[in-house]
């Protein structure tokens, strides 16, 4: 996701300092203008506001050198804008480190996957106080079809990760009707032309549905990444003691297509779990386990 967004602010004439552990995948920003740190340091050295956009809480405190003193070096007289999805209390925490440090700090996770990343097309969801929301909007343009202002820290991410309870649910939703339609016999492209014309259609079912007709699990968002954003959408709403039986249902068909094997195919891999748990019916084994 980051590598697609930071293009499209290179490609806007935003002046741009980029670090990724990976070197080699700065190669296309810095075709695109951007200038390449060799280190996380050197691009909060160089630059005033500073985008996280990753893989997990691990790797925020990481780059950000936190529990260090090489830390409040780098967030004082600094907006950090953390972008990854991770728990609330994190980010929360994160916060108070960052201002307690002299820093600025906002919330700004996305909703969309590779294909909306590359075309600026991500919809983003801003925390943070005042100043710091309103520094840090103009600057998700070029990547963000629509920015929603959601409050204060850590409101962002409780709306991404309310946004990605419907996501898990739909797409599983989607998952097992098309293998019901399947294993019925129907015309699975048949199956698709009367779901696209009624009013369950999205822009979801239409990105997925054809990957399940041709089989087609390539990445757009991992099965793995969904099992950690479930697991955070879980562990959220047993804190706040709420109800969550279609999301627990979901987190073990995707622990058990991470389990086979599938964890970096693409969401509708959960089919995999599907298939497996039917061929377990059949052969009169059991049909899976509880949350």
């Amino acid at each position: 996701m980051g590598r697609p967004m930071a293009l499209n602010l290179a490609r806007a004439g935003t002046p741009l300092v980029v670090w990724n552990r990976t070197a080699a995948r700065c190669a296309p920003l810095r075709d695109a203008g951007a200038e390449v740190a060799e280190s996380p340091a050197e691009v909060f050295e160089r630059a005033g506001t500073v985008f996280l956009m990753l893989a997990d809480e691990t790797a925020a405190d990481t780059v950000l050198a936190r529990g260090t003193p090489d830390f409040a070096a780098r967030v004082a007289d600094r907006t950090v804008v953390h972008m990854g999805t991770t728990s609330p209390e994190y980010s929360a925490g994160l916060e108070t480190a960052v201002r307690a440090a002299g820093g600025a700090y906002a919330e700004a996770p996305v909703s969309g996957s590779r294909v909306p990343a590359e075309q600026g097309q991500l919809v983003a969801m801003l925390a943070g106080d005042t100043s710091a929301a309103a520094s840090v909007r103009p600057l998700l343009a070029p990547m963000c079809r629509e920015t929603f202002d959601c409050g204060p820290v850590p409101n962002a991410l409780l709306m991404k990760l309310s946004v990605n309870l419907f996501l898990i649910t739909q797409v599983t939703g989607l998952t097992e009707a098309f293998h019901f339609a399947d294993r019925h016999g129907l015309d699975r492209r048949r199956f698709l032309d009367v779901l696209d014309a009624g009013p369950m259609a999205s822009a979801v079912s239409r990105m997925k549905a054809p990957k399940l007709l041709a089989r087609d699990f390539t990445v757009q968002a991992a099965a793995t990444d969904v099992l950690k954003n479930n697991r955070l959408i879980a562990e959220a709403a047993r804190e706040a003691g709420l109800a969550s039986p279609l999301l627990d249902v979901c987190h073990t068909l995707f622990e058990e297509t991470v389990s086979r094997g599938h964890g970096g195919e693409d969401m509708v891999a959960v089919l995999r779990a599907l298939e497996a748990r039917t061929a377990g019916a059949h052969s009169g084994g059991s049909a899976g386990g509880g949350a």
